[in-house]
C-alpha cells in the first residue's frame, strides 16, 4: 500500500485509506484534508509531485486545483454581499458600467455566479487570459448566447473574470489581492489565486491522463465534448504565465488543508478559528437556488446556486483533473481532494470516493 504522511482521527482512517488506493491504482500523488467543526479530523498527502515519481509530495505541495477556484470566488463575492457591499439582484452594469453593451442591461450579478449570464464561451487567444484589462474588456462587448437568467450554461473560464471585475469596481482590489486580504489571510490558508514566483518550487505540475500529453485540452465532464471557445490545454495550466496571472474561475494554487479551511467558513455559519468572515445569512446565500435543468455546456442536469452546484442537503464544485470539495453545513464539515494527476472525466470518481469515506468517519464521531 502507497504511504500517506499527515495525520488523522482514528475514526476517520477510511479516507487516508481511500487515499492510498487511488495511489495504488497508478496516480501519482495528491492530498485530502477532512474538517468538522472548523477543525482537521484528516490532513494526508502522499506520492509525488513529479511525472517520473522521483520528487516525494510533501505538506506544503500545492497544486492547480482548476475550477475548485470557482468556490474561493464565489465565497469573496459572498462575503461583500453580506456586507452589504454587493447586490446580488442589481444590474452587473450598475458596478461595471461598461458591461451594459450588447443587450447585458438585465444581466444581474447573480446571475454571474449562477451560470445563467449568457456568456460561457472564452472566444479569445489563451495570451489575452493573462491580461485582466483584455479578456474584461472583450467580455464586456460580448453579446449573451440566451436571454440571461432563462437558462444555465457553464461558464467555465469566464466565470472568475465577470465575478471578480464586480469585485475590483467595488474594492478596488484584484479579486485574488481581496482574497488574498480578507479570506486567505485572516485564515491562514496557503491558496492562492495569482502565485508569486516564490512558491514555484511547491507546485506539482498537472499530469495528463495515461496516454495523453501536455496537448489533452479540457472538455465537458458529462459528454466528453470540447466546449466551444479556445481550449485550454494541460501545458497552458503548467506555465509561469498561468500561474501569475488571475483566472478566477479556473488556476488556484492551493492544497487540500488550504481549501478545507476556507470553505470551513461555509460550513461553520461563516466563523473560522476565531475569524468571521460572514454572517449565517450570508452562508444561507449560497444555497439558494437560481437555476433548476439541464446545463446546456455540461449536458447534464444541474442545480446551481448562488456560487456552487447544489447536491441535495451539499454544495461544492470540482475541477478538470479530479480536485474537488464538498460542504456539509448540517454536519459542520468540508471535504477536500487535490491532485495534479488527471484520469478520463467518465473515469474519474475519486473524490466521490474520498467524500464517501469521510462519511463513514462522519457517522462514527456522530455516534
Amino acid at each position: 500500500m502507497a504511504d500517506i504522511q499527515g495525520s488523522y482521527d482514528d475514526l476517520f482512517t477510511a479516507v487516508p485509506g481511500a487515499l492510498a488506493a487511488l495511489l495504488d491504482e497508478g496516480d501519482a500523488g495528491g492530498s485530502v484534508a477532512v474538517f468538522v467543526d472548523g477543525r482537521p479530523v484528516v490532513d494526508v498527502w502522499g506520492g509525488f509531485t513529479d511525472a517520473d515519481r522521483t520528487i516525494p509530495w510533501q505538506r506544503d505541495t500545492i497544486v492547480n486545483v482548476w475550477s475548485v477556484t470557482k468556490t474561493m470566488t464565489a465565497l469573496c463575492a459572498l462575503v461583500l454581499a453580506d456586507r452589504g457591499e454587493l447586490d446580488l439582484a442589481a444590474p452587473v452594469a450598475r458596478y461595471w458600467p461598461e458591461f451594459a453593451a450588447a443587450g447585458k442591461e438585465k444581466v444581474l450579478v447573480r446571475h454571474l455566479l449562477a451560470h445563467t449570464a449568457g456568456l460561457p464561451d472564452w472566444d479569445g487567444p489563451v495570451a489575452e487570459l493573462y491580461d485582466w484589462t483584455s479578456a474584461t474588456a472583450r467580455l464586456a462587448a460580448q453579446a449573451p448566447q440566451w436571454e440571461p437568467g432563462s437558462e444555465a450554461g457553464y461558464h467555465s473560464l469566464t466565470q472568475g473574470f465577470l465575478v471578480g471585475e464586480v469585485v475590483r469596481r467595488i474594492t478596488g482590489r484584484t479579486l485574488g489581492a481581496f482574497f488574498a486580504d480578507e479570506v486567505a489571510g485572516p485564515l491562514g490558508a496557503d491558496f492562492h489565486i495569482g502565485l508569486p514566483a516564490e512558491h514555484d518550487h511547491r507546485v506539482a505540475l498537472t499530469i495528463p491522463p495515461q496516454s495523453r500529453d501536455d496537448g489533452y485540452a479540457a472538455s465537458a465532464p458529462a459528454s466528453g465534448a470540447t466546449p466551444a471557445g479556445t481550449p485550454i490545454r494541460v501545458r497552458d495550466g503548467n506555465s509561469a504565465a498561468w500561474r501569475r496571472a488571475q483566472i478566477p474561475a479556473a488556476n488556484g494554487l492551493g492544497n487540500a488543508r488550504s481549501v478545507a479551511l476556507v470553505q470551513s467558513v461555509m460550513a461553520c455559519g461563516g466563523s473560522v478559528r476565531g475569524s468571521r468572515l460572514l454572517s449565517q445569512a450570508g452562508c444561507d446565500r449560497a444555497r439558494e437556488e437560481q437555476f433548476h435543468g439541464d446545463d446546456r455546456v455540461l449536458g447534464m442536469p444541474m442545480r446551481w446556486g448562488l456560487g456552487y452546484g447544489l447536491f441535495g442537503d451539499t454544495y461544492g464544485w470540482g475541477g478538470w483533473g479530479g480536485s474537488l470539495v464538498m460542504i456539509d453545513p448540517d454536519a459542520r464539515m468540508a471535504v477536500a481532494y487535490v491532485t495534479h494527476q488527471m484520469r478520463e472525466p467518465a473515469d474519474d470518481n475519486r473524490g466521490l470516493e474520498i467524500v464517501t469515506a469521510a462519511y463513514d468517519g462522519l457517522s462514527g464521531l456522530r455516534a
